[in-house]
């Protein structure tokens, strides 16, 4: 019997998370989600007729993914401010030249999410120079500015982390590492005036919901932050598999977590929210 290479994935992060060293203390869990907006709008991949598909998917072009993005952002978050759970939303800049649906969602939503920034072309930082990051973060602060909103929390196109000194400059408290097999972790990591909210598990198909949970339980025994993510589109491409697969792995995982959280077994933060703990433990 063939097995899902992320459900290996998950067997692999309990022996990883329990014997790896907390790096920060905290007094209690927390779980923290990220959704990354890798296009947003089915505008934007008209506007860019094709130019940036490859930085966004191998497998899918930006029309696609802007669609499916478009469609069940609205869903995903009547189902969380159903939770009363406050998430990190990495919005890619540039689909405030064509579209601010997202942001006006957003913005309207009764619970306080945290709105952060992903590239504004959604280009690796590792394959650009200083100067063409620094305008994409300019560009970012001027199209995100003209709605208020002036990001904090950092998430790298293709989890590809460089740069970093400019984050700082542009006024962002914390950013997403780059995870993996191997550098999935339970920890926050101080880097300079930057804090790294690292990735703990990636949201996709195949995950086993049961194993997450246990991986919560973990969190919880120590302590720690636990930090999901997850692109939308991978739930599936129509709205029959997005609607069935979202009812199968991510609402047990969240009413899981608020179930914990109520019992005082853990905190719900935000990207940004958990930054400010980090600093206030170092601080005390």
């Amino acid at each position: 019997m063939r097995i899902h290479p992320l459900l290996l994935s998950q067997l692999y992060h309990f022996p990883m998370f329990m014997t790896k060293r907390r790096k920060m203390v905290f007094d209690n869990a927390m779980f923290i989600l990220s959704v990354d907006i890798d296009v947003g709008s089915k505008k934007l991949a008209v506007l860019n007729n094709g130019k940036y598909d490859k930085d966004v998917s191998s497998h899918f072009g930006e029309s696609l993914i802007g669609e499916v993005e478009e469609r069940v952002l609205p869903k995903f978050v009547d189902i969380i401010n159903c939770f009363e759970i406050a998430v990190t939303f990495a919005i890619r800049g540039q689909m405030l030249e064509v579209d601010s649906s997202i942001i006006d969602l957003l913005q309207d939503s009764p619970i306080s999410h945290d709105i952060g920034a992903h590239g504004y072309y959604h280009r690796s930082f590792t394959e650009i120079s200083q100067n063409e990051a620094e305008r994409e973060l300019r560009e970012i602060r001027l199209r995100m500015g003209g709605y208020g909103i002036f990001p904090k929390s950092f998430v790298f196109p293709r989890n590809h982390v460089a740069h970093l000194d400019l984050l700082k400059r542009y006024g962002y408290k914390c950013y997403r590492g780059s995870g993996g097999f191997l550098r999935d972790n339970m920890s926050i990591e101080r880097c300079g005036a930057l804090y790294n909210i690292c990735p703990s598990m990636y949201i996709s198909l195949g995950l086993n919901p049961f194993l997450l949970r246990k991986i919560v339980d973990l969190g919880i025994i120590k302590k720690t932050p636990l930090h999901f993510w997850l692109h939308l589109w991978n739930f599936g491409q129509d709205k029959e598999h997005i609607e069935r697969n979202t009812n199968k792995i991510l609402i047990p995982i969240l009413k899981y977590v608020k179930k914990k959280e109520r019992n005082g077994m853990l905190t719900l933060e935000t990207m940004c929210s958990a930054a400010k703990k980090a600093e206030e433990s170092l601080n005390l």
